[in-house]
């Protein structure tokens, strides 16, 4: 299983971004899908997840700015982040079950 994320890059605070993951494989419609981050000397943190039935769940620190959807067909969830905030940066990853991308990195100025 390979997963790709892209979609990162600098932004200022206030704005936003639109992170993807293309999943290899048949696995992908029936799992469980993940992102995470990692802030600069850190560790790494739980960000939303969305189930294979289409339920989300977010940290309380993006509730309200950050959406998880997915793409069955396409074989990609995404992370739509808006309200964007200096504490969002950080390198994004994705991940199902124990398959993790190498991450995509998103930072926000001041």
């Amino acid at each position: 299983v390979l997963l790709v994320e892209s979609g990162g890059g600098l932004v200022q605070a206030g704005e936003s971004l639109r992170l993807s993951c293309a999943v290899s494989g048949t696995i992908f419609a029936i799992k469980d899908m993940h992102w995470h981050r990692q802030a600069p000397g850190k560790q790494r943190e739980f960000v939303a997840t969305i189930t294979s039935g289409g339920s989300t769940n977010y940290a309380d620190s993006v509730k309200g700015r950050f959406t998880i959807s997915r793409e069955n067909a396409k074989n990609t969830v995404y992370l739509q982040m808006n309200s964007l905030k200096p504490e969002d940066t950080g390198v994004y990853y994705c991940r199902t079950v124990v398959y993790w991308g190498k991450g995509t990195l998103v930072t926000v100025s001041s």
